[in-house]
């Protein structure tokens, strides 16, 4: 892609040693002992292409740092003519510091170990004057733009062309610019097709957007790759500058690189060619940000000689999780191929369980994380909160697990993230709830009079404020209020009036038992404008939102009214807080690449959920392919004990709907799975992950299994044993009613019933808050939320019938 033969490279091998090079090629190099002989190969093939495979666990990271200290120590380059990129500052940081200690001294003087972003901006910074349209050209001093500045410029000059920013957001747009820059394709390259997006105006503003930057004298994050690649193209004595300064380039993730990513390395390397490349293909997960697992795939085509090293000596996981794991990817087409071994005992095997229902799976994971921190799994010993993980598909699915662990008391940490209740999009969501069920809420007012905008500036929720003092009112009062009197006027006036006209029905409805609940809920959020402000935002994160949503009208279900919903999650939040040593870790799989745990749970492994129906109606097979690289990397953060479960029945928009056990299910290698999931889960028969084993092996293993299994052997689950083929439709469970009134009617020793707690004794009385002995421990809860232990469960079904 240069100008320069590469012959030119060939030539430079082969041209004398330096004395300096020879004398230092002298200097031991302890840092080779206890490397594996991949390692240690990959390590000394220092001339010419190198492309690093590396599986997970196979220790990538001290590989590439040794190859550093090796270059260094044998005097192959000086540390300003090494370049190693990374893709996070974190990564970049940990490499320096290992190669320092290594070589048991300070690495100094290697500017360029760093991120793509990093790098590029020092480049740029000594050739701004020569990017530019031929008028207007960057200086030295250019600024970076953050997101928010580069929304506030689109939105700049999506006005100045009069369309309409509601159905054509600059969120859309700058979404859509990111995506042409990531694949180096600048206004005046872009394909024909492309630049009618956005309503036929994307090229066109694509284009001012890049002038506007020029004239501003900045640039936004993805002009840095594209303007080097840009530079080097149009300048080959610019890139021969580089190339020469740049004797050995590393490279980390290679398998996560974008186009312009690419572009920019194959430019830079096509002069030495000494280029290391360390990843894995297995592992490329983030299409959906532009990553193109291509680029790994073709290093070989790429680098005509490229020698590929496999490293495959897991030091992580058990040789059942990585069976089980390479069982599963041996799928996927697209793939260069490996096969992962360990030297460590063989454990446990990947376990794999169905459930009844959602609910059912969140509880039995709260309960084996319990049984595992108390050393009641004499297989695996007492394990530290610390060492557990939960890894789900997607954020909406963390709620569950979120609301079960905060009713048990179980810490927690959501990693990459919020917690559930803490999300954006959740909080506005319970403000409106706060404030449909209570007007006198000034705070639910503040957080959600202009969201979705309704036009009101500072200075109208100021006269807002102003009116309602004055008159002793609330803020909604006060809002009213000052539409009434003419205090507010103009388009936010109209549109502050339909609001509190809005939130009086919705506040009428909320006190009347005959509406219900959830769909007064759905409502709220419909005729607000708050789901149609999310559906009409093109950015990457809305869908999820739109899901957390859903979600959240879920766990509405359970609840008699909106008002016991704001309740309880007023009372778990509350409880939740204040710092915990040992904490279960939550997080998407996405999140957890490159973290381990010694016991790993992946819920959630049904067809649609995971893989991911959206990914493969976007993506068809290459979808499908990136979903199984997920799974691959889901199972592989295990060291010692993964388990694998999926649900029967999920709540879907108010209604039970069966869901079918993930097909990525059925590519397990048997021989390293064991099935522990119960008889019936289907109507009849046995779990249909049990069935793809073939029945003589569900039954040898799973009953014997599930003997054992504390959850199995309450008196719950033998009758659901029992009734198992007379059941054929998911258990619809009666909403929870939460009686607001105190406990007067209650004494110490009366015997209650909680929903999710089963049945226990009362041992002290606060006003209204009892503290009461469960089996599973003694928990501190609302009066409202249990009954005497005589009265018959809601719904009319005995105490009795609740399967576990």
């Amino acid at each position: 892609m240069s100008n320069f033969d590469d012959s030119d490279a060939f030539e430079a091998a082969a041209a004398p040693v330096p004395l300096s090079q020879r004398a230092m090629g002298a200097r031991p190099a302890p840092y080779l002992d206890g490397l594996n002989p991949a390692q240690r190969a990959a390590v000394e093939a220092l001339d010419g292409p190198v492309l690093l495979l590396a599986g997970a666990g196979t220790g990538k990271t001290r590989a590439l740092t040794t190859r550093i200290a090796h270059l260094l120590n044998l005097g192959r380059a000086r540390p300003g003519q090494i370049l190693a990129v990374t893709f996070t500052n974190k990564a970049a940081r940990e490499m320096k510091d290992r190669v320092g200690r290594l070589l048991g001294e300070m690495v100094e003087g290697m500017p360029w170990l760093g991120t793509f972003h990093s790098i590029s901006v020092k480049i740029l910074r000594r050739h701004a004057e020569l990017i530019g349209d031929g008028e207007l050209h960057l200086k030295p001093s250019f600024t970076i733009l953050d997101t928010g500045d580069q929304i506030r410029l689109l939105k700049q000059l999506i006005q100045a062309e009069n369309i309409d920013e509601k159905r054509w957001p600059a969120r859309q747009l700058a979404h859509l610019i990111d995506g042409w820059k990531n694949r180096c394709l600048s206004p005046a390259k872009l394909p024909k097709g492309e630049e009618r997006a956005f309503d036929g105006w994307g090229g066109r503003l694509y284009a001012a957007y890049q002038r506007r930057l020029l004239e501003l004298n900045a640039v936004d994050f993805g002009d840095l790759l594209m303007h080097c690649v840009n530079l080097f193209q149009a300048h080959p004595d610019v890139l021969r500058t580089w190339q020469d300064r740049f004797r050995y380039i590393l490279v980390d993730e290679y398998q996560d690189t974008n186009v312009a990513q690419y572009m920019w390395l194959r430019l830079l390397a096509s002069g030495h060619r000494n280029i290391c490349c360390v990843g894995d293909d297995d592992q490329s997960i983030y299409g959906w940000r532009g990553a193109e697992v291509g680029n790994i795939l073709r290093f070989e085509s790429d680098f005509p000689g490229a020698q590929v090293i496999r490293l495959e000596q897991n030091y992580r996981s058990t040789p059942h999780i990585l069976a089980a794991a390479s069982g599963l990817i041996a799928a996927n087409k697209g793939r260069l191929g490996k096969t992962l071994w360990t030297e460590a005992e063989e454990g446990e095997r990947v376990r794999l369980i169905g459930h009844w229902d959602s609910e059912a799976e969140a509880r039995w994971i709260g309960e084996e994380i319990e049984a595992f921190h108390g050393g009641h799994r004499h297989s695996i010993g007492r394990r530290s909160l610390n060492d557990i993980a939960i890894l789900v598909r997607a954020s909406h699915q963390m709620r569950a697990f979120e609301d079960r662990f905060m009713t048990i008391g179980l810490p927690y940490r959501v990693i990459g993230g919020p917690r559930f209740y803490e999300r954006a999009e959740i909080r506005d969501a319970m403000a409106y709830f706060r404030l449909a069920v209570s007007p006198t809420d000034d705070l639910a007012f503040e957080r959600i009079v202009n969201v979705p905008k309704r036009g009101l500036g500072d200075k109208a929720v100021q006269k807002i404020q102003i009116e309602a003092r004055e008159r002793g009112l609330s803020l909604l009062e006060g809002a009213a209020s000052a539409v009434a009197t003419g205090a507010l006027g103009g388009k936010g006036a109209g549109a502050l009036r339909q609001f509190t006209e809005a939130m009086g029905r919705w506040h009428a409805d909320a006190l009347d038992a005959s509406v219900n609940h959830v769909e007064l809920a759905e409502r709220i959020l419909d005729e607000s404008g708050y789901t149609a402000m999310w559906q009409n935002d093109k950015s990457p994160d809305a869908p999820g939102r739109l899901d957390n949503l859903k979600e959240l009208m879920k766990a509405l279900e359970e609840f008699e009214n909106l008002q016991g919903f704001l309740e309880h999650v007023a009372l778990v939040m509350d409880n939740d807080k204040g710092e915990q040593s040992e904490e279960v870790s939550i997080m998407t799989l996405h999140a957890a690449k490159g973290l381990e745990y010694p016991i790993v749970f992946l819920p959630g492994w049904e067809d649609g959920l995971f893989p991911s129906q959206r990914s493969m109606d976007e993506s068809g097979m290459k979808g499908l392919e990136e979903e199984r690289r997920l799974a691959y990397v889901g199972i592989t953060r295990g060291e010692e004990l993964v388990t694998i479960s999926f649900a029967g029945n999920r709540r879907m928009y108010g209604q039970w709907q069966s869901s079918l056990p993930s097909r990525f299910i059925d590519e397990l290698p048997e021989d390293h799975v064991e099935v522990l999931t119960p008889p019936g889960l289907y109507g009849g028969g046995y779990g249909a992950a049990a069935q793809s084993f073939g029945q003589p092996f569900a039954q040898s293993v799973m009953h014997e299994r599930a003997a054992r299994a504390d959850v199995y052997n309450s008196p719950g689950w033998k009758r659901m044993q029992e009734r198992s083929a007379q059941r054929a439709q998911p258990v619809h469970r009666t909403p929870v009613v939460i009686d607001a009134e105190p406990a007067a009617r209650f004494s110490v020793g009366d015997r209650v019933f909680h929903q999710k707690f089963g049945n226990g004794t009362i041992m002290g009385i606060a006003e209204d808050t009892l503290t009461i002995q469960f089996p599973t421990g003694f928990k501190t809860v609302k009066a409202g939320y249990v009954q005497p232990a005589s009265q018959p469960a809601q719904g009319g079904g005995a105490l009795d019938d609740v399967p576990f």
